[in-house]
């Protein structure tokens, strides 16, 4: 098994290591999937740094407030404060794709008191804004990975596609007649439409909305053919009989639709998430991102945080910033390979 240690200096571990040495998307994504069944939340044995914290730590979520990512991170900073014996603050700033709230924390300075709330955009935009001024690989280091959350594969009630297989049948005998809304260009729903093109093979039409609600809408009015989603956001619709549900993206099923099936289950290699981390600044002592980790982790083990994510249909993962590493290269891999191949801009 590929063994991880230390802490990279980015989400890459050098260029001299062969390109072969690294785990595939799909075996972290496997990897950290295992751990979560055997209840492993792996915590730092490093000591705190010494002076660390002396002052609040500030937390640049690049979304807007009672968002999911804005939620999760405040549910986890409150027991991490608690750890830390100092407060953290949430620093809101949205917009350009996130690309503000990024650029913020990269221009910080490098002394673990200004983080970044990262979530699926951090390993998607270099590929989606090719003139972007940094590079999230080399700029930001990772500190844990906080956790994750599948997304659904659903169409109307109505649809004539009862199945995935169906659904991609459709899409293979009509190409560019299938419509999926999602909540923009480069969001997770639009990523893993993409990954479901891609494994089918077949060519839809992606209909991008100023977030998913509206789109969610549309589907229920029956002007999209499908969307993959955040089970959260429609599984009362799924529940209700609005809304079909085909397969879940991931390899364990959601919670908040145990009734749907994989799409591994059913023969589609996809998988696909919502997940949420911490990163910091490029050259943060290794000292300080091994005292947040260990704070973030045994957070992630309090009751209202892993009860919290229950609800939501997430998973906590924990582990330590060379593993939540390791999945951000694989992410960004893989995820550049999709964008770039299918043409996807966002400037």
């Amino acid at each position: 098994m590929h063994q991880l240690s230390g802490r990279p200096d980015s989400f890459f571990t050098g260029a001299k290591t062969p390109a072969r040495a690294f785990p595939s998307r799909r075996q972290v994504l496997d990897l950290g999937a295992t751990a979560l069944a055997a209840g492993l939340i792996l915590t730092s044995g490093a000591a705190a740094a010494a002076g660390f914290a002396e002052r609040a730590v500030t937390v640049v979520v690049p979304y807007s407030p009672a968002g999911g990512v804005d939620i999760v991170t405040r549910l986890v900073t409150t027991p991490m404060a608690e750890f830390l014996g100092q407060s953290i603050v949430v620093d809101n700033k949205p917009g350009g794709g996130t690309n503000i709230g990024m650029s913020a924390v990269v221009r910080s300075a490098p002394n673990g008191y200004t983080l970044l709330a990262a979530s699926n955009s951090l390993t998607t935009n270099k590929a989606l804004y090719p003139k972007l001024s940094f590079d999230p690989a080399t700029d930001l280091i990772p500190v844990g990975r906080i956790g994750e959350a599948p997304l659904v594969v659903v169409v109307h009630a109505k649809s004539p596609y009862k199945s995935l297989a169906e659904l991609i049948a459709a899409g293979k005998a009509k190409p560019g007649t299938l419509s999926y809304g999602t909540a923009g260009v480069g969001s997770s729903g639009h990523m893993a439409s993409a990954l479901l093109e891609r494994a089918g093979p077949f060519k839809g039409v992606h209909i991008p909305y100023k977030g998913g609600s509206t789109a969610v809408t549309d589907l229920l009015g029956g002007r999209l053919d499908f969307m993959a989603i955040n089970p959260l956001e429609v599984a009362g619709h799924v529940n209700s009989g609005n809304l079909r549900a085909l397969a879940v993206l991931n390899k364990n099923g959601s919670r908040l639709l145990p009734q749907v099936p994989t799409a591994r289950s059913l023969g589609v290699d996809v998988q696909a998430t919502v997940w949420w981390g911490l990163v910091a600044p490029k050259g943060t002592p290794e000292a300080v991102i091994q005292t947040l980790n260990a704070a973030l982790n045994k957070a992630l083990t309090t009751p209202a945080v892993t009860q919290t994510l229950a609800d939501m249909g997430a998973t906590p993962l924990g582990g330590t910033p060379a593993q939540f590493g390791s999945f951000l290269q694989a992410e960004t891999r893989e995820l550049g390979e999709v964008i770039r191949a299918a043409d996807i801009r966002a400037d």
